[in-house]
């Protein structure tokens, strides 16, 4: 069944083609096409298009639908072209005429777009939880090890005394970043386009203020054009906004890999949260970081790839738009799993509190050194070319006791202050 089926044949190659793979895809929003089409018949039923009878119908087995959704038993067969020609068939066999009205001043088109767009609002606002609960964590782990130095590298050279404090909390702020930008996402998809049709309206007298209060979105995309133009538009701001957590998370999962490493050894994890190799019996790869960044790298691709399909298109319909959900969907999934797994393995890391034991950190301190002269009245360039000196004939020695008190530094690391922020964003 296609809603747009008027009884002629449609060659199979060509009906294999244009669904692709939009059935398996189509089981993730179905539960959001099922929640729209009840407050269409809603609508339909509040200006006399659709009787008592058939609203209560309507409503009874599209409940059922719900839960047959949420048990995991719904499924569309390949008879179908997609959910929505699959729930329309499903009401006309369980209620009559009833079924058939569902699809009065509708088209598929706003079908998609308002369920996409209830589908990215309930997953932004999940990955906001998750990334939430992931910061708090590591403000967690910061205040632990505030006291446990760790050398900060630039160029991967060593470079000055950092801190898991500092490198810990580092991360939770860079997540309050990532937090505006799903905040601004949200203000994008928590607009209803419900009643823009194909695109351009209707004929008939609906009431979308209805729709939009009963969908529990915070307005209305009131031009139909503007509201057609947000496919693509919706999924593409959303993917930039998980690009940007999957670009922090990445680089932490990065660091996770490389401070693991035996040439480094500056944190470890339990054997069962690492893999093993097939002729080597001493290794303990960390797969799951790996993995996470992997992922997190290929979530990041996904708003040019997005951008790639929709930006020579014109106003108007057009059926590109249906790939959007091949990019947005599984990187969606991706995006979720690498947090979920990240806090896990997180909550299980050891760190090393002996690291600078090692004397080839000692010149980490070369800066806190040179600053001290400062503090004592030498001038900077003098005490910059001392310490120069110092080290290039071995008399250099290091005070590694750190004394970083402004904000934001080792010593004074603003957990509340960042917590703050996590909070209000």
């Amino acid at each position: 069944m296609k809603l747009w089926d008027k009884g002629l044949p449609t060659d199979q190659k060509i009906d294999r083609f244009t669904v692709g793979n939009d059935r398996q895809l189509d089981l993730v929003i179905a539960t959001y096409d099922v929640k729209a089409t009840l407050a269409h018949a809603k609508m339909l039923h509040k200006i006399d298009l659709l009787s008592d009878k058939d609203i209560s119908e309507i409503e009874r087995e599209l409940n059922k639908l719900q839960i047959e959704i949420e048990k995991g038993t719904f499924i569309i067969e390949d008879q179908f072209e997609d959910v929505h020609s699959k729930i329309e068939f499903e009401l006309t066999q369980r209620i009559g005429d009833a079924g058939k009205r569902i699809h009065t001043a509708r088209s598929r088109n706003d079908q998609v777009l308002v369920a996409m767009h209830l589908y990215l609002k309930d997953e932004l606002l999940q990955i906001k939880s998750l990334v939430k609960e992931l910061s708090q964590d590591l403000l967690v782990a910061a205040k632990k090890y505030k006291e446990v130095l760790l050398p900060g590298y630039t160029h991967l050279q060593i470079a000055m005394p950092s801190s898991f404090g500092l490198w810990f909390s580092g991360y939770a702020e860079s997540f309050v970043d990532d937090l505006y930008l799903v905040n601004a996402a949200l203000k994008v998809v928590d607009q209803n386009p419900l009643g823009s049709a194909a695109g351009y309206g209707s004929s008939f007298p609906i009431d979308r203020e209805f729709t939009t209060k009963e969908l529990g979105f915070e307005t209305l995309k009131y031009n139909v054009v503007a509201a057609q133009m947000s496919r693509g538009k919706s999924e593409k701001t959303a993917a930039f906004a998980l690009s940007s957590i999957a670009g922090t998370l990445s680089k932490l999962a990065m660091d996770v890999c490389l401070y693991m490493s035996q040439n480094f050894d500056f944190m470890s994890i339990p054997s069962e949260f690492t893999t093993g190799s097939s002729i080597m019996p001493h290794k303990k790869n960390p797969d799951v970081f790996e993995l996470i960044r992997g992922k997190c790298n290929k979530v990041q691709a996904v708003p040019y790839e997005l951008t790639v399909l929709t930006n020579n298109l014109p106003s108007g319909y057009h059926r590109e738009f249906q790939l959007l959900k091949e990019g947005i969907v599984p990187a969606i999934q991706d995006l979720k799993a690498s947090l979920e797994m990240a806090m896990y393995a997180l909550k299980n890391i050891k760190v090393n509190k002996s690291i600078l034991e090692d004397t080839k950190y000692d010149y980490l301190f070369s800066v806190d050194t040179l600053n001290a002269l400062v503090m004592n009245g030498m001038s900077f360039r003098d005490a910059y070319v001392k310490i120069g000196k110092d080290i290039e004939s071995d008399m250099y020695k290091p005070e590694k006791n750190t004394k970083h008190t402004h904000i934001g530094s080792i010593n004074n690391l603003c957990l509340k202050n960042i917590e703050e922020k996590l909070k209000q964003v």
